[in-house]
């Protein structure tokens, strides 16, 4: 399946490499770049770096500021977890909404987080974010997975492969 390019998701947990390969993902396609980091209020960074899970309703001005950056954007690349159907079908609402679904093991993930430095996700959420965590259903038409334990260039490989252009 191939997916269109104008408003792509990299979606998936903490660690799985949402950043990296969104901003180089936008690089490559020469689009806008939105890390999701960057639309959480205050309130919600200061819970995580407390090592307490978010809820529903601290993601939820979270998902509507995304949703709000990807409707005012023809071409864009924007980070979010979207570890839920509710809040993926929250970013649908936009038209021509792609997801790309970066598929990765615990051990990968803490293997990842134990060697971040300065981040306000650490290690000790990942047990919250697997447990969130409503991988794409069948009828997610929009949704193209890659397994991103494999090295950042082949995922974007693989993730280009399947974008229309």
């Amino acid at each position: 399946m191939t997916v269109a390019i104008r408003r792509l998701v990299v979606m998936g947990v903490a660690g799985s490499g949402k950043t990296t390969v969104g901003t180089r993902l936008a690089d490559r396609l020469g689009t806008e770049f939105v890390d999701a980091d960057s639309a959480h209020p205050p309130e919600n960074i200061d819970k995580m770096a407390a090592g307490i899970p978010l809820t529903d309703a601290d993601r939820r001005p979270w998902l509507l500021e995304l949703r709000r950056r990807l409707e005012s954007s023809e071409r864009v690349v924007v980070t979010c977890s979207a570890l839920r159907r509710p809040y993926r079908d929250l970013l649908r609402d936009v038209d021509d909404v792609s997801f790309l679904f970066l598929d990765v093991d615990r051990a990968t993930v803490l293997e990842r987080l134990n060697a971040r430095r300065g981040h306000f996700m650490k290690a000790d959420m990942v047990a919250s974010q697997f447990d969130a965590l409503e991988p794409p259903e069948p009828d997610e038409h929009d949704i193209v997975a890659v397994d991103a334990t494999q090295p950042i260039a082949h995922v974007l490989d693989l993730l280009v492969a399947r974008l229309d252009s």
